[in-house]
C-alpha cells in the first residue's frame, strides 16, 4: 500500500511553516487559501487550518537505510528527540525497522523511520530530497476490530504481516505504507498522550487501485 496524500488540521497554520522549514527543511509548494500543501517523496502532506481543536495525530515519514543515522545527526539539534527506553532509536526487530520521534509544534508525534526490508539507498547527502514518502499514519477509533475488518473488505487492506492483529491495536498495509489503527484512549508509541480522533483525509494505492477517504 502506498500513502499518496494525508490531509490534517492545524491550528496554526504560519507556526506549522516555520517548524517543517527549521527541523525537516520542508518548503510548501502551495499555500492556498486556509492550507499548506507539502511533498514528501512521492506522498503529499497538506495541513488545514483549525480554529482552536488542539489536533494530535502521529505520522511516519520514510528515509533510506543508509541515511538514518544521518538523518538523527541532522535533525537532533533543532529538536528534541523522544526517548525510546532512554535512547533516541526505537529498534523495531519485527518490523526490521528503526526509526526515532518528535513532536512538531502542533504536538503531532512524528517518526522518521528505516525500512531494511525496503533495501533503499540514497548516494546524495541527507535533506529534504531524502524523504521517500509518508510510510504510516494513524487512525483512532473506538472499536478497532470493525474498523479493521472494513479496510479488508472495502479496500483489499491486509493486516500486516509483521505486527499480530490485537484488540487495541493493528497496524494495516505493508512495507510501503500502514494504518496505525489505536482504540480511542490507547496511548501513542512512545510517549503517554492519549490517542483522540480528529479529521484525516487519506488517499491511498492498493493493488494499483486507488482508494479516498476521510475518517
Amino acid at each position: 500500500m502506498k500513502i499518496l496524500e494525508i490531509e490534517l488540521l492545524s491550528d496554526d497554520l504560519a507556526q506549522t511553516e516555520t517548524f517543517y522549514k527549521k527541523v525537516m527543511g520542508l518548503q510548501p509548494y502551495l499555500k492556498q487559501g486556509s492550507k499548506l500543501f507539502y511533498s514528501i517523496g512521492y506522498s503529499k502532506l497538506i495541513f488545514s487550518k483549525s480554529h482552536n481543536v488542539k489536533p494530535v495525530y502521529h505520522f511516519a515519514v520514510d528515509i533510506p537505510n543508509n541515511r538514518f543515522k544521518e538523518a538523527l545527526q541532522t535533525i537532533k539539534p533543532l529538536v528534541n528527540i523522544l526517548p525510546v527506553q532512554g535512547n533516541d532509536i526505537a529498534d523495531f526487530k519485527n518490523w526490521d525497522a528503526h526509526s526515532f520521534y518528535f513532536y512538531d509544534n502542533n504536538g503531532n508525534i512524528v517518526e522518521l523511520i528505516t525500512r531494511y526490508a525496503s533495501r533503499s539507498y540514497d548516494n546524495a547527502a541527507f535533506s529534504a530530497a531524502s524523504y521517500i514518502s509518508i510510510s504510516e499514519i494513524g487512525l483512532v477509533t473506538p472499536k478497532v476490530p470493525d474498523f479493521a475488518d472494513m479496510l479488508t473488505l472495502k479496500f483489499g487492506i491486509p493486516v500486516f504481516h509483521r505486527q499480530p492483529r490485537g484488540e487495541k491495536f493493528t497496524a494495516m498495509g505493508d512495507d510501503d505504507g500502514l494504518f496505525i489503527i489505536a482504540e480511542s484512549g490507547r496511548e501513542w508509541f512512545p510517549v503517554k498522550d492519549k490517542a483522540h480522533a480528529y479529521s484525516t483525509r487519506v488517499i491511498v494505492m492498493q493493488d494499483g487501485a486507488v482508494h479516498h477517504f476521510v475518517k
